[in-house]
């Protein structure tokens, strides 16, 4: 597992760990019941607070995506099919968002946009 923390981002370090060790998960490069490295190792490892290692794995174990067994550590969740597919969703919803800024600012319509989906939606499937 890699973490990389950057100082400048703006980002809380607690929120750095969580997303990456997430986006670990969810791309499969973390695999189910894959221990993870314990709070106080990855304390170290990273020069941070053991507090905010452990914050992120808390947010992670809320959202399912590990468990922890007692005198064990921290563990990879199996996926649950549902939470990947919400957190894909929502990853849907900011592109939509983002689409939408773009196109008022080209002065884009509706139809414009659609038509725009539906040729890559083609050559999307023409490939595979």
């Amino acid at each position: 597992m890699y973490i990389f923390i950057d100082n400048k981002s703006g980002v809380p370090i607690y929120e750095q760990i969580y997303n990456q060790i997430k986006a670990q998960i969810i791309s499969g490069s973390l695999a189910e019941d894959e221990a993870l490295p314990s709070i106080r190792s990855l304390a170290k490892d990273l020069h941070i607070s053991v507090i905010t290692t452990k914050r992120a794995y808390d947010e992670l174990e809320q959202e399912g995506f590990v468990y922890t067994v007692a005198a064990k550590g921290c563990f990879v969740a199996p996926k649950n099919v549902e939470l990947l597919r919400e957190e894909n969703l929502k990853k849907i919803e900011k592109h939509i968002a983002e689409i939408l800024k773009l196109s008022a600012s080209c002065n884009l319509s509706k139809k414009d946009i659609t038509e725009m989906i539906d040729y890559e939606w083609r050559e999307q499937n023409e490939c595979d």
